[in-house]
């Protein structure tokens, strides 16, 4: 009954995790370093109110994750004797136009439907949570207690450092280029992001990489409690002190260079919320591929009971990984007690 994961993100370890808590041979493998790409370059925001705008499947899962999130961290310090930075810090979503505040109001009211609290803000009370914001303009904000951080790559090392003592093997600069290469295993899990669909044999649901570039500036420990955000712009601080500011979408492969021009636009946009950026130069400059799909795939993938999905998580592969990793090991461990 043994089982090869293809991608040894946080996705797929915490699928090989979960598989070998039920007495599951497993086998990782990845055609890097394990959380290598889209898991080490995420920002860990783990924000229902910044994702979620309408009803459908992955808002119910989201929610779920969320709710859930701090027995996952806990359950992996226990195990690995580490400690990963998670903050139930919440976020403040800025409105500086009458504009944008209607459309934060808007927002709200269909995610109060869905679950998603979040409460109105005075500019006063905003700069009582956040006195470095820019005031000019400021109309007020949405507070978003819910909203949550982690540091993923902190998630990673942390499962990379439990999932051999349950007898799992990480592979590493091995990609796997077609599933026929895993027919030695009883079932596999395809979870290499947006490499997922280059894997051979017959047409997986498509993936492709979208682009994002993250910015960040060292800045004292304890300065900022919560996750910002503008519009298309989040700032949010590790626990160490680093200030992570991003994002941006570019649809251009699997290209990973890092392009000046919009580094200087995601450094504009953060300084406008934090005016004290201006006079300061990011001390780091990433970028991450996303891995974008028509749809979520997780689950059992054609007959036989052998192939299954766990892609297409896009911007919130960090925030599902508990939900997929523990309803994918379940699933598996169903069909395989049907055999």
């Amino acid at each position: 009954m043994s089982i090869a994961v293809a991608g040894g993100g946080i996705i797929g370890l915490t699928v090989a995790w979960r598989l070998a808590q039920r007495g599951f041979p497993v086998t990782v493998f990845d055609k890097g370093a394990m959380g290598a790409e889209a898991s080490w370059a995420g920002a860990g925001m783990l924000a229902p109110g910044g994702e979620i705008l309408a009803t459908s499947p992955i808002a119910t899962l989201a929610i779920e994750a969320r709710n859930i999130y701090p027995s996952f961290v806990r359950e992996l310090e226990e195990a690995s004797r580490s400690q990963i930075d998670f903050e139930e810090c919440g976020a403040l979503d800025l409105a500086y136009s009458v504009e944008e505040w209607r459309g934060l109001e808007a927002r709200a009211a269909h995610q109060t439907a869905l679950g998603i609290r979040s409460e109105a803000l005075d500019p006063g009370r905003v700069l009582s949570i956040c006195s470095h914001i820019r005031t000019t303009g400021l109309e007020g904000a949405r507070f978003y207690p819910g909203d949550a951080i982690v540091n993923p790559r902190e998630i990673v090392s942390a499962l990379c450092s439990i999932c051999p003592a349950l007898g799992v093997s990480l592979i590493e600069n091995r990609a796997v280029e077609s599933l026929d290469s895993l027919a030695a295993f009883d079932a596999a899990v395809v979870a290499a992001g947006a490499w997922s669909s280059q894997i051979s044999t017959g047409g997986l649901p498509a993936a492709e990489p979208v682009k994002g570039h993250l910015i960040g500036y060292q800045q004292p420990p304890g300065g900022y409690r919560t996750i910002l955000r503008h519009g298309h712009t989040y700032l949010l601080q590790r626990r160490g002190g680093l200030l992570i500011a991003g994002s941006s979408e570019e649809h251009v492969g699997f290209d990973r260079s890092v392009d000046a021009r919009i580094v200087r636009d995601i450094a504009a946009r953060a300084a406008f919320v934090l005016p004290h950026l201006a006079r300061e130069t990011p001390t780091e400059a990433w970028t991450g591929l996303r891995p974008a799909s028509a749809a979520l795939h997780t689950g059992a993938y054609g007959a036989g009971g052998r192939l299954y999905l766990a892609y297409g998580h896009y911007r919130n592969g960090i925030l599902l990984a508990p939900v997929t990793g523990r309803n994918l090991a379940a699933e598996i461990s169903a069909n395989f007690e049907k055999r």
